[in-house]
């Protein structure tokens, strides 16, 4: 048993480790000829986040789905670099509109460079993302820009906010699924459509990579209020002190609403105040991370989590589809 990827992944098959081990690797390459560009300080810019690292946990969800046809067939690690180029703009972008600090434990690129580089950077990536998708073929195009028609949309409804009348809590699944769950969803269609597999096994990985994507995004709203920055590669309360409706938060609000207790009422009004003060946003934190509002969004990535490896039901019982159901442990394991 080898670990591998994200969150410690065990891999239980030489064969399979192989696999997902080389296709990693090919993948980092990939990224690194990506980014790359004639002006030095474009390529420095572009290869920012991707130097720090992070999970690629898109990526493996490409290998890993892969291996329900050829994973050694040629679109398989051009697909994977696509949907990491594309989630690597996005973080550009986010860190721009949410004044982030910090990305993947180092300073953001907005903090290093401006607004103006940052936001120019993630569309380099976006233009690089689409030259690779070009060679991939029609459908592939096709399905990438549905998917990130979605993340957009997803984007624009998380800053316009719930209309009049519609549940805030409703209204934010809608955006985990368009912003978070659309591209871990074409994860999961690229590997496996790229490897030739049959097409219940494409819907069924595409339905598994959204669910899964969604439980992600809710474990990271926990960790963004229950972890420290070593834990989570940015600063604690982001999304709080941006003013971010995290799940935590609006369940706490929905609480505050219906039961009206004093102590929900003043978390509420405290984290409606301004909490660019450290002091308040500490405060604010503590009384969060003590809040049942917090285990409430623990049950909801729980339940995420437990609907993507349902999804899985149907596919033959194998290493590949054993590490999948891993991969839904290992989420719920982040917002433990």
């Amino acid at each position: 048993m080898t670990v591998v990827g994200p969150f410690g992944l065990s891999v239980r098959d030489q064969a399979l480790e192989a696999d997902v081990q080389a296709g990693l690797a090919a993948v980092e390459a990939g990224l690194l000829a990506a980014t790359k560009s004639e002006v030095p300080f474009i390529t420095e810019a572009a290869q920012h986040l991707v130097s720090a690292g992070g999970k690629r946990f898109r990526p493996l969800l490409v290998m890993l789905a892969s291996q329900f046809g050829d994973p050694d067939a040629p679109g398989v690690v051009p697909a994977a670099v696509v949907v990491e180029l594309t989630h690597l703009a996005t973080l550009y972008h986010d860190d721009v509109m949410d004044e982030a600090d910090v990305r993947r434990g180092v300073d953001s690129a907005n903090t290093r460079w401006g607004n103006s580089v940052a936001v120019l950077t993630g569309d380099f990536l976006f233009a690089r993302a689409s030259h690779i998708l070009a060679d991939l073929g029609p459908e592939a195009v096709r399905i990438q820009a549905e998917a990130f028609e979605r993340l957009v949309t997803g984007q624009i409804l998380e800053t316009a906010g719930p209309r009049d009348g519609r549940d805030p809590v409703d209204h934010y699944m809608d955006v985990l699924g368009g912003k978070t769950g659309s591209l871990v969803a074409v994860a999961g269609r690229f590997g496996a459509l790229m490897a030739g597999a049959d097409e219940s096994v494409v819907d069924i990985l595409t339905q598994y990579g959204e669910r899964l994507g969604i439980a992600f995004q809710l474990a990271d709203d926990v960790l963004d209020i229950a972890s420290d920055s070593h834990e989570s590669g940015k600063t604690p309360g982001t999304d709080l002190r941006e003013g971010i409706p995290t799940l935590p938060v609006l369940h706490l609000r929905a609480r505050a609403a219906a039961e009206g207790r004093p102590e929900d009422t003043a978390l509420v009004e405290l984290l409606d105040g301004d909490l660019g003060d450290d002091a308040r946003l500490a405060q604010a934190l503590r009384g969060l991370r003590a809040h049942p509002a917090l285990e409430q969004a623990r049950r909801d990535t729980v339940r995420y989590a437990q609907e993507a490896r349902a999804v899985l039901a149907p596919l033959p019982e194998c290493y590949a589809k054993a590490a999948l159901e891993e991969l839904c442990d290992a989420v719920v394991h982040r917002a433990g």
